[in-house]
């Protein structure tokens, strides 16, 4: 594998840290600014927006430039944010830079995704994807709960000096290793890329994302007090448990990675089916500690299987125009997050108990299978016709005389 890869996973990195760490640091901004938690949440909802519309926003602007160039000029966008976040002098301020810092989020990993499988050989696509996104999953592992800690012990503007370091780290990273064959724009442009959106099957392979990582925020929003009221932890264990979620994202997303080179629809099937079989025996595995620990870490591998299948088949589909697709892929992602937890809290408000998000949530992964099942016959059809006059053209073919063997 290319070392290339490694400024995208540094690059990954940053973006899962900056992401993630706000949930842990709410309490310290409420503080500081004089504001209630409900109110600092509104942050995290800003970062969701910014990537929501910077992520085909960002990737149609910047279409006819070339992907070195773009990927550099993210990471500035990215360090700037992150840099306005720890200096906001109020909340409105650091709500803006908030939005700000999500603005790239989603260009990065579509754009990235386009630059990992151009460097790689044709069977190697999925786990080049994986390796970019293993940045994301290290990130819930090591970067949030330091990140937390430097929050809680330095003062929450301190984290984001450090994440912005990361940035700056990434900027020279993908200037160093990224070849200087991705200098030149890409022939496509704006108008190719957006008559690539016009396909059924992107556009189905987008709901599939939506669907499949819905599936797992509705549950995982409400992770915590399912692991305190109904497993009996105390809150002080959550952030270690929820580090055991990093760790089976990161097996899952680099097995899911090698095993969709050699089947990417069937890593995607095999995924979401194991993905709804956890969700639906949660309430059972959250009975006692021991399981319930264990469902976090299935959670997570369960999910992130499916993480480097689902932007590869939407690559896949829009393949003479990625870079819009693969970004609106990432929008698809947060979309997600959005929708999942909101599913999961109409059901935690219906009084069907603390742990029936996840039950909802494999609601959600039945509804991507389906979704997915959809866009396999769809693609089925389409081949068809095509498969059909091959063999009536092959039928149609003279055989050549034996004089002409001679």
């Amino acid at each position: 594998m290319p070392l290339a890869l490694l400024a995208l996973a540094v690059g990954a990195f940053g973006i899962g840290t900056t992401e993630f760490v706000m949930m842990g640091l709410l309490p310290d901004v409420a503080d500081d600014l004089h504001i209630s938690i409900p109110t600092a949440g509104h942050l995290v909802s800003a970062y969701a927006l910014g990537v929501v519309i910077g992520a085909p926003l960002l990737a149609a602007v910047t279409a006819r430039m070339s992907r070195r160039t773009v990927l550099i000029g993210l990471m500035v966008l990215f360090v700037v944010g992150n840099a306005l976040s720890a200096l906001a002098p109020g909340y409105d301020s650091l709500l803006a830079a908030r939005f700000l810092s999500g603005l790239p989020h989603g260009a990065f990993f579509g754009v990235g995704a386009v630059v990992a499988t151009n460097m790689v050989a044709p069977e190697r696509k999925a786990r080049s994807v994986s390796l970019m996104f293993l940045g994301l999953t290290v990130a819930n592992i090591a970067g949030v709960p330091v990140a937390t800690l430097m929050g809680q012990h330095l003062g929450w503007r301190a984290t984001f000096l450090g994440v912005s370091a990361i940035g700056l780290a990434a900027i020279a990273s993908l200037a160093l290793l990224i070849p200087h064959d991705h200098d030149s724009a890409p022939a496509v442009g704006l108008r190719g890329e957006l008559a690539a959106l016009r396909s059924l099957p992107v556009w189905l392979a987008l709901g599939t994302t939506v669907a499949g990582f819905g599936a797992l925020f509705a549950a995982y929003s409400y992770v915590t007090p399912m692991l305190t009221d109904s497993a009996g932890f105390a809150e002080s264990s959550v952030t270690l448990l929820l580090a055991l979620f990093g760790v089976g994202a990161t097996a899952g997303n680099l097995l899911g990675g090698r095993l969709a080179d050699h089947s990417m629809r069937g890593t995607l099937f095999g995924g979401l089916a194991s993905l709804g079989v956890v969700l639906l025996f949660f309430p059972l595995l959250m009975s006692a500690a021991w399981s319930a620990a264990l469902a976090v870490a299935l959670l997570g591998m369960a999910a992130f299987v499916t993480g480097s299948p689902l932007q590869l088949m939407v690559m896949e589909k829009a393949s003479a125009a990625p870079s819009l697709a693969s970004s609106a892929n990432q929008a698809a992602f947060n979309l997600a997050n959005a929708g999942g937890a909101w599913i999961g809290g109409l059901a935690l408000a219906a009084g069907f108990g603390v742990t029936s998000p996840a039950v909802a949530g494999a609601a959600l992964a039945v509804l991507g299978l389906g979704v997915a099942g959809v866009a396999y016959g769809v693609d089925r059809r389409r081949q068809a016709p095509v498969a059909g006059r091959e063999r009536i053209v092959a039928a149609h073919v003279p055989e050549q005389s034996g004089a002409l063997h001679h």
